[in-house]
């Protein structure tokens, strides 16, 4: 992107889309798109890094880890098609984020208001696992959507991945600890709070429960309104 031309949610998501930074996450995202998941044989997967979606007068910005191989890689749309989507869509519509529980594909009808969702990583990583070149090849996109979301004012950061990429963004030092329900102040006012991802691997085993999620966004709703009136 040229200095002299100012940058845009369009701008960004055509940047996105078109990325090839990362060789390992380029092969694992093709070979995933290509082979397929049995179940979704049907599907023409979306194969691409994915750009973050919402509301682009967002208070609230929930950041994850990077896109499920067959779920946003799948759909085209972070937390689209996969069950983490399905806990954090149900919570969400639950605190007035979003105009429905579900979201299953790109053109499903789902809208957010006064929330924008994106991730620190935005093609899947084996194992989601992506390596620390990796994720710092990714955040420069993150630290633009951040820097176009003019009113965010809270960054619900899924897990301490999320929280790490979010720490370097803002130069936390030292890096704080992640803990569910943490609440992170920011130099300028803003704030971050933890929660454990909706993975599978935390809503299987009860670590997060949906009234723990949906707990989350009622406070994060609280501090956004908060530092309106500050």
């Amino acid at each position: 992107m040229s200095s002299n031309t100012p940058d845009s949610f369009q701008r960004l998501a055509s940047e996105v889309t078109s990325c090839f930074r990362c060789p390992r996450l380029v092969e694992w995202r093709e070979q995933v798109a290509r082979e397929k998941r049995a179940a979704f044989r049907a599907w023409d997967y979306w194969g691409r890094p994915l750009p973050g979606f919402g509301d682009p007068a967002a208070r609230v910005v929930v950041v994850g880890l990077a896109p499920a191989a067959h779920g946003g890689n799948r759909t085209g749309r972070f937390f689209t098609g996969d069950r983490s989507g399905d806990w954090l869509f149900r919570a969400m519509h639950a605190t007035g984020f979003a105009n429905q529980p579900t979201s299953v594909s790109r053109d499903d009808r789902l809208t957010l208001h006064d929330a924008y969702v994106t991730a620190v990583n935005r093609c899947p990583p084996p194992g989601n696992r992506p390596t620390p070149q990796e994720r710092d090849n990714c955040l420069p996109y993150l630290a633009r959507d951040l820097a176009l979301l003019k009113t965010a004012r809270v960054f619900v950061a899924l897990g301490a991945y999320a929280l790490d990429g979010l720490a370097v963004l803002h130069n936390l030092r030292p890096k704080p600890r992640f803990a569910h329900a943490a609440e992170i102040p920011l130099p300028d006012g803003r704030a971050i709070i933890c929660t454990y991802h909706p993975s599978q691997q935390n809503t299987f085993t009860g670590r997060l429960t949906e009234e723990m999620l949906e707990s989350i966004f009622r406070r994060a709703g609280e501090l956004a309104r908060q530092s309106i009136r500050m």
